[in-house]
């Protein structure tokens, strides 16, 4: 089977997966409200006679595509299903149907492609050794995620999977071209909790009350020497705080201001090390200004490890399919993915799907109110995974 050959048969499905985009892009819903979703996905999988298992974890999807000799070995394909509370800007036909509600990082691209990937594969299910297994995940994008808990309800098993392959749209990247990384690629993240507490009252004398705002702006201060000071130089370490509620008024100290932020690092061991001085710092600096400072620590997603070897082999296998100018290298980043907690259990690889077009102006970041595909991105995306999915099968 070659790379032409299925390069053609995905072309065939373009105005269909289009179709399935813009629907999927019309009815966004939240993490762990996937339901409208998956009934659609299951719809779409029941029309093409493909068995599947739904209510997976909340609202996911879990089915398998033999082939022949299928118990030769079982690879995995997982797309997230998720969208993020934000209102759509964009003035597209298949505009966000669901106000406050888009798909602002793509995961309706994500099913697409898999989707296609599935149909394409279950064509050729008797041109190929082995099984594919396919998940649609929900809740990617808060804590405490979809992954983990499709992984302890058995997603991973019966029949076991050997390896597993992640995908996710890249507006950084150009349409049309992919990205790998090998060895650590994105960040373990935690969310970082903080509650001062003191004893408010009139802004006109605060030598009578505590001063929650000033022991917050001071810890928030301190806190940021845990990257600069106590960080090893060679792990990337970000530490955000992105949201201060003091509800007091112009000549109001407010006995309670709430801080909430973010933290990103590449180490389990110093991960650990920095909530302990995260601790530590808020508390004695609070107690210097005569407040409390309560600290609440959610631990989140993994560092995203890709496995050397097979980060090796789909790349060489996407080089054959897009060509040498199309594969780039990609760099570290500190957002987070919870596909870490399945590439905790077995080998795989989690790599970008270039999206971006200058000359249509397709070049918002994710996460914001204007973001959108070259839909081109879909064809690439739905042919790249098929290529490696058949490729991974028999090497």
């Amino acid at each position: 089977m070659t790379s032409s050959f299925i390069r053609e048969k995905t072309a065939q499905l373009i105005e269909e997966l289009t179709d399935i985009r813009h629907h999927l892009h019309q009815h966004p819903e939240l993490s762990f409200h996937e339901k409208e979703t998956a009934a659609y996905i299951s719809q779409l999988l029941t029309s093409w006679g493909i068995d599947h298992q739904t209510g997976i974890a909340g609202h996911g999807i879990v089915g398998v595509i033999k082939g022949q000799n299928p118990g030769k070995r079982t690879i995995a394909l997982r797309a997230d299903m998720d969208a993020l509370p934000i209102t759509e800007a964009n003035q597209v036909s298949y505009k966000s149907m669901n106000r406050g509600v888009m798909h602002a990082c793509g995961h309706d691209v994500h099913m697409t492609c898999l989707l296609g990937t599935i149909k394409l594969l279950n064509s050729l299910k008797d041109d190929f050794n082995g099984s594919v297994k396919f998940i649609f995940q929900p809740a990617e994008e808060t804590l405490p995620g979809g992954a983990q808990q499709m992984i302890i309800e058995g997603v991973l098993k019966h029949p076991d999977v050997e390896m597993i392959l992640g995908q996710h749209v890249f507006p950084e990247l150009e349409a049309g071209k992919a990205g790998f990384k090998s060895g650590d690629y994105m960040a373990s993240s935690d969310e970082i909790n903080l509650t001062i507490t003191g004893r408010g009252g009139h802004g006109a004398m605060p030598e009578k009350f505590n001063d929650t705002v000033l022991a917050m702006a001071q810890i928030i201060v301190a806190l940021q020497q845990i990257v600069s000071r106590k960080a090893p130089t060679q792990i990337p370490t970000v530490l955000s705080f992105g949201k201060v509620i003091a509800d007091g008024a112009h000549n109001v100290i407010p006995s309670e201001v709430i801080v909430k932020g973010t933290f990103r690092t590449f180490d389990e061991r110093w991960r650990t090390t920095a909530h302990q001085l995260i601790e530590t710092i808020a508390h004695h600096t609070a107690e210097a200004f005569g407040v409390r400072c309560e600290v609440v620590i959610d631990k989140g997603y993994p560092v995203v490890i890709n496995h050397p070897e097979e980060t090796k082999l789909v790349r060489e296998a996407a080089i054959e399919f897009l060509g040498l100018e199309n594969v780039v290298e990609l760099e570290i980043r500190t957002t987070a993915e919870d596909f870490g907690y399945f590439l905790q259990q077995v080998p795989g690889c989690f790599y970008r799907l270039g999206t971006r077009n200058q000359s249509l102006n397709i070049t918002s970041n994710l996460h914001t109110d204007t973001f959108n595909i070259d839909e081109k991105a879909i064809e690439t995306g739905t042919g790249l995974m098929t290529w490696l999915a058949l490729q991974r099968l028999e090497k």
